[in-house]
């Protein structure tokens, strides 16, 4: 069994379109997908159309939450009020653009997912097993990142994992620990390379594809054999300047990151190397 698993879309059709076209010249039998359709580009319909067609699992991420209105509309507007009036008009925006049938159908969409491949427990949510919103990034503390693996209200089973594959951070990586596998998928729609350096930096501009993994192996075997399990990393180039033609909703924010390959606000991404201890204006 090959599964294609793929994350945070965030509106962005072309990359979405390339991904799918991708995946179908893989031999690939079924697609995941680890939520955040929704949010920054424009193609907030398409985009939900298309994840509903091709994916057979689709988990809920923070976005798709946030913007849907899983919440009170005007308790979410009034905890958004200590923020700033933008993040209000964010809201807004994104809100009134969907329509209550995929309102719905985010709502409805399950937290996480987890199934075995050759022996092996893999667990599937968008950001952590407790939180959607949690970042849990690759230089993080080895505790943090065991704890992906325990299960929580919110897991299907309360059975520790043997891999685990998130999203959320839009940073393809692999770690592993105490014989376990931790993977993320790194965005479709809005990857991003924190580390970066002009003088350091690579020519080759693959920051701005869309990015996926692929999991080979023997599905639904529970009990451990010598039956192999494929980890594979893709990144699919597409038409950026075409999918920026469009007037989103935040195009200046949106155009910057997919250009950049980058946060729109560094100032979270420095203190999320500094709580880890780690100088981040040295790189």
């Amino acid at each position: 069994m090959r599964i294609a698993i793929i994350s945070d879309i965030h509106g962005n059709l072309e990359a979405l379109k390339s991904t799918i076209k991708d995946i179908k010249t893989k031999q690939i039998d079924k697609i995941y997908c680890l939520g955040d359709i929704i949010s920054k580009g424009n193609h907030t319909h398409e985009c939900i159309e298309i994840i509903r067609k091709e994916c057979e699992i689709v988990l809920r991420g923070n976005c798709d939450r946030h913007f849907s209105g899983v919440l009170d509309k005007e308790k979410v507007k009034e905890r958004l009020k200590e923020k700033a009036q933008i993040e209000i008009d964010r809201w807004d925006n994104l809100n009134e653009i969907l329509t209550e049938e995929e309102k719905q159908y985010l709502n409805k969409l399950p937290y996480s997912h987890e199934f075995y491949l050759s022996g092996s427990l893999v667990r599937m949510f968008h950001a952590s097993p407790e939180r959607d919103n949690l970042v849990v990034i690759n230089q993080d503390f080895l505790e943090t990142k065991y704890k992906m693996f325990l299960p929580s209200e919110k897991t299907l089973s309360q059975k520790v994992a043997d891999i685990v594959v998130y999203g959320h951070i839009h940073h393809q990586y692999m770690d592993k620990m105490y014989n376990k596998t931790l993977l993320n998928t790194g965005s479709v729609g809005n990857s991003f390379c924190l580390i970066r350096n002009d003088k350091k930096d690579s020519n080759v501009k693959e920051i701005r594809q869309a990015h996926y993994v692929i999991l080979e192996g023997k599905y639904g075997e529970k009990e451990y054999s010598a039956s192999t399990v494929g980890i594979e990393f893709v990144k699919v180039p597409y038409n950026v300047e075409k999918e920026l033609e469009d007037d989103a909703y935040e195009k200046d924010i949106f155009r910057y990151e997919v250009l950049n390959g980058t946060y729109r606000n560094m100032t979270k991404i420095k203190e999320n190397f500094e709580r880890l201890g780690i100088n981040f204006d040295e790189f």
